[in-house]
């Protein structure tokens, strides 16, 4: 008798329900950051340096680096050298008052932590100004990341309000952007090993880039076994759902603002403006797991992820 896929969600589910419960996390903070630990061992770090907070690594349920490590290590056999900008899992965007925070130009300061916890899940909350290149805080960014497991997979719900510090911020209209992660060399698709991308209309591959999506989730090899990390975009989030700047060569980056880039005609918008004290929200979900393929868990991933609440921050 054959079993409906839903039989082996539901299996799945609960598996990894019943194995969560053994998740104890620990945060140490240090002069780079903050360490996340899980059951006593790496999870991520909170890494403050300029140009941009990151997380790196993001370590897998077994001990496997799902995100490229340069350009924080240079020396890593295998890996290109291309866009040092791409570092592991972080936040900027191409355009903001006419200023590149996506490559260089502007950059976005560590201020300060607020909560850092542990316990079944980890909390970290941090302040950061987003500085122009004539050193002007155009925004202040408050952020919240809660880190938590199931099972094989491992997760991070990223909460973010952008508040304008002055009388205008636009957002530009550009591909350059936004909540971006960096896989690891081998799973890209550009590498020939297996890797895929797929989102949640159907779509693979270079067909994904550029597409409004509710998750993305980019598939591979590391040493022969199968890994991924899926991303998705929460409701609540500005222009939901994004457009995805996900490249068959590792980068993988959820947009809000991109349009004409993507859609390839007409003239570029007036991007996304806010004025003095108004704020943009942003949520999302990264999961890296052990292999996951099956796009109806991933939709229940996305609609237990979509029903919850955007916090106070």
């Amino acid at each position: 008798m054959k079993l409906p896929s839903t039989y082996f969600a539901a299996v799945l589910s609960l598996i990894l329900i019943s194995q969560s419960s053994f998740a104890q996390f620990s945060v140490e903070k240090s002069d780079e950051g903050v360490k996340v630990l899980l059951n006593g061992q790496l999870m991520t770090q909170y890494l403050t340096a300029a140009p941009s907070p990151i997380l790196w690594p993001l370590m897998s349920s077994d001990g496997v680096k799902m995100t490229r490590d340069y350009p924080m290590i240079q020396t890593t056999e295998g890996e290109k050298t291309d866009h040092p900008h791409h570092r592991s899992l972080w936040f900027t965007h191409g355009l903001v008052n006419g200023v590149d925070f996506w490559h260089k130009g502007g950059k976005v300061i560590h201020q300060s932590f607020g909560k850092i916890e542990g316990g079944k899940t980890a909390v970290i909350e941090a302040t950061n100004g987003w500085i122009d290149d004539k050193e002007v805080r155009l925004l202040t960014e408050k952020r919240r990341m809660t880190f938590g497991s199931d099972g094989t997979s491992r997760w991070i719900d990223v909460d973010a309000v952008l508040i304008a510090d002055v009388d205008e911020v636009v957002f530009g209209d550009t591909k350059e952007g936004t909540f971006a992660v960096r896989v690891a060399e081998t799973i890209k698709v550009d590498a020939k090993l297996g890797g895929k991308i797929v989102n949640s209309e159907g779509l693979i591959d270079d067909k994904a880039w550029g597409q409004p999506a509710k998750w993305v989730n980019y598939t591979g090899p590391i040493n022969g076994k199968t890994y991924g990390i899926a991303m998705f975009c929460h409701p609540a989030t500005v222009n939901y759902p994004n457009r995805w700047h996900v490249r068959t060569y590792g980068l993988f980056a959820a947009n809000p603002f991109g349009v004409q880039p993507f859609v390839g005609k007409g003239e570029l918008t007036d991007g996304v403006k806010i004025k003095k004290s108004e704020q943009l929200k942003f949520r999302y979900r990264v999961m890296w797991h052990n292999g996951i393929t099956d796009s109806k868990v991933l939709d229940q991933v996305f609609d237990e992820f979509s029903k919850s609440a955007f916090p106070q921050l």
